[in-house]
């Protein structure tokens, strides 16, 4: 049976979703397409019309991880002025639920560890990612008319992925919360960002 071009898009962006997952669960040298297929609901067979290899997979599923990261820090900034939308985004970052999805959250923490390791495209594409999330930072901090606006952008962006990591690396929780609550307290007055709730 012939599909439609919009069908083989929504069943690749639902492998995606999987790998995506797995990605996050097991780390990107671990995901085996035909786990990633059966999740999807797909047999192994069809995963060759919508990737040449494994790699090809990883390098994608990681694009898809960035587009929702880009779509979280839309959601958090739009439709706000520039310094209460990156407060709010910092909010976001460093909150508990966000600690707490590690099958959805930020790919940067999710994959920090691994793609050392990786060859390739998967770490352009990871490079890329980061770059972007940099950029729109920076964007915030220049409306906010803040000097450098990219390199205070790589060190914030630093301590956002440094402190989630660390509070999901420990195991009292109180020392979790603290971590991420001195950490936002910390970038907000670093930022100016102090007297927004």
């Amino acid at each position: 049976m012939r599909y439609d071009a919009e069908h083989k898009q929504k069943t690749r962006e639902r492998v995606l979703q999987e790998a995506a997952k797995a990605i996050r669960a097991e780390g990107p040298h671990r995901v085996g397409v035909a786990g990633v297929m059966a999740k999807a609901g797909l047999t192994h067979g069809g995963f060759y019309a919508h990737f040449k290899s494994k790699d090809e997979l990883v390098a994608a599923a990681i694009d898809a991880m960035f587009n929702d990261a880009r779509t979280r820090f839309a959601d958090a900034v739009t439709d706000k002025p520039p310094a209460e939308g990156l407060a709010a985004y910092l909010r976001f970052y460093l909150s508990r639920a966000h600690r707490d999805a590690r099958g959805s959250g930020c790919p940067i923490t999710a994959l920090s560890a691994d793609l050392p390791r990786m060859e390739g495209t998967s770490r352009e594409r990871y490079g890329q990612g980061v770059t972007a999330l940099i950029g729109r930072i920076a964007g915030h901090l220049a409306l906010l008319g803040k000097d450098e606006p990219e390199a205070l952008a790589r060190s914030v962006l630093s301590e956002l992925v440094g402190a989630l990591s660390l509070s999901r690396a420990v195991a009292d929780a109180e020392q979790s919360d603290l971590i991420l609550k001195t950490s936002q307290d910390a970038l907000k007055a670093r930022l100016g960002l102090e007297t927004i709730a």
